[in-house]
């Protein structure tokens, strides 16, 4: 009787549920009440799973970044899931699933914390990659076109735009590679809208290698862009590495100049203002809460003779070699989502 007693409470006793079954019943939820229904479809319920494992394991990554920091200059609010503002997350996570954002496939979105500091929590930014750019346009587009051409123009290839005019019904234009192996420098790029039915509403638009350039982020990478780079070595006597001049990289410049044509592409199909939906709304208040979550940040950085969050001021160089881009992680805005490699890294053909 008294081994019964003893074993009841335990038998009784609710399992803890796993933070990946807190995260789903919360996206259920937040579903539900926007449909009017709570079963989701295996497609919908695959989406919910892929975005915890995503976020699960830029958490764990960008928690890894805040321990490297000096103490000086690290946040002491954990980057966990204890600490991630759920209620907004379930529902951009609804709003991005039920667009088709899917963070497993190779640039559709990524997954930015940042600290919120009026709720002392970290919320998640979501910054479209340029194939989730593609599908945006393609759902919510006015007039989408039947294919999207995006060309790089070399110094030794032969291309002639044809505009419309009286001579010619609807815009086109030739295009050829004189060398495929060694069609030298950049010189620029194009895009053209066609339409196979609808010919004369095809449209050709040009950017010269300053239009391209011009849409590189401040910040960007150098293992991206290629570019300098600083150098960095152990110093035993300061026990910490130490910047050791600067190296040139090759980068992928000819992939990033690619994907900023192909992005501009995309982002010039007008929205259908018709097809907007509340996902789409929600879409665009995240970007809006992103940016001004950027400017925030900027503001705090300049405003203050200590910077917050942020790099260490000059001549104060991080413990260990990869703090330099640990000491950027979840706090720098200026974020291009195709300088985001999938874990794993390897070349961005895969991205």
């Amino acid at each position: 009787m008294t081994t019964q007693n003893q074993t009841a409470p335990a038998e009784l006793a609710k399992k803890e549920p796993t933070q990946s079954e807190r995260f789903m019943t919360k996206v259920i939820s937040e579903f539900g009440s926007s449909v009017g229904e709570v079963a989701l479809t295996n497609f919908q319920k695959r989406l919910a799973q892929n975005y915890f494992i995503a976020l699960d394991s830029v958490l764990k990554t960008t928690e890894e970044k805040r321990l490297k920091k000096s103490e000086k200059y690290r946040d002491a609010l954990p980057v966990t899931w204890t600490n991630v503002n759920m209620d907004k997350l379930a529902r951009d996570v609804v709003a991005y699933a039920r667009i088709g954002f899917d963070p497993s496939q190779p640039n559709h979105i990524n997954l930015i914390p940042f600290k919120n500091n009026n709720t002392n929590k970290y919320d998640i930014g979501f910054i479209e990659g340029y194939r989730g750019i593609e599908l945006k346009s393609v759902k919510y587009g006015l007039d989408v076109p039947d294919h999207v051409t995006v060309e790089l123009v070399y110094s030794t290839d032969k291309f002639k735009p044809i505009k419309k005019d009286v001579t010619h019904k609807y815009e086109g234009y030739e295009f050829d590679i004189v060398n495929a192996f060694d069609r030298g420098e950049i010189i620029g790029g194009f895009y053209f809208h066609s339409y196979s039915q609808n010919p004369e509403k095809n449209r050709l638009v040009m950017m010269t290698k300053k239009d391209i350039e011009k849409r590189k982020p401040d910040h960007a990478s150098p293992e991206f862009w290629g570019g300098e780079k600083d150098k960095w070595k152990w110093d035993d006597k300061s026990k910490k590495n130490v910047k050791d001049g600067t190296e040139q990289v090759e980068g992928w410049y000819e992939k990033m100049c690619w994907k900023t044509v192909y992005r501009a592409a995309h982002s010039d199909i007008t929205i259908d203002s018709q097809k907007i939906d509340d996902d789409y709304l929600r879409l665009k208040q995240m970007e809006s809460d992103f940016a001004e979550a950027e400017v925030a940040q900027e503001i705090r950085t300049n405003a203050n003779g200590e910077i917050i969050d942020i790099t260490p001021p000059e001549g104060t160089e991080p413990e260990n070699k990869k703090d330099q881009a640990a000491n950027q992680g979840e706090m720098n805005f200026e974020i291009n989502p195709d300088d985001i490699p999938p874990a794993g890294g390897g070349e961005p053909d895969s991205w």
